[in-house]
């Protein structure tokens, strides 16, 4: 099961003993991804080509995309787009983040989510 974690892996308020606020996560766009971003919020999951885990994924995000008004999801090949692996510290397949209606990064989690974690992970972006 994957750990969510908030704000692309940055800290948040309280944790490692520090009081400053956190960083906003990084922010996508539409050129960025090569794929618009939803209404209210975007899933996006970065797949290899025979990863096993990346298709059940693919199956719960698309379901989920589809339950939810305004949400898309957009899967993106980790190979053909290494400068965005690289970026956002992409190191496992498969890794989804949420974004919200702006692009920004509210949550990410490595590994086969269940629906139920996107479900309440989605409830931060929207």
């Amino acid at each position: 099961m994957p750990r969510w974690r908030r704000n692309g892996g940055v800290p948040v308020r309280g944790q490692h003993d520090d009081r400053r606020p956190a960083a906003p996560g990084p922010r996508l766009d539409a050129a960025g991804l090569g794929a618009e971003l939803g209404a209210r919020a975007t899933l996006v999951q970065f797949s290899s080509a025979f990863c096993a885990p990346c298709r059940a994924t693919r199956r719960v995000l698309d379901e989920v995309a589809g339950m939810v008004p305004g949400v898309v999801h957009v899967e993106i090949d980790a190979e053909a787009r290494l400068e965005l692996v690289r970026a956002l510290g992409v190191l496992k397949t498969p890794t989804v983040f949420v974004l919200d209606a702006g692009g920004r990064v509210v949550r990410r989690a490595v590994g086969q989510p269940r629906k139920a974690d996107v479900i309440a992970a989605l409830g931060e972006a929207v």
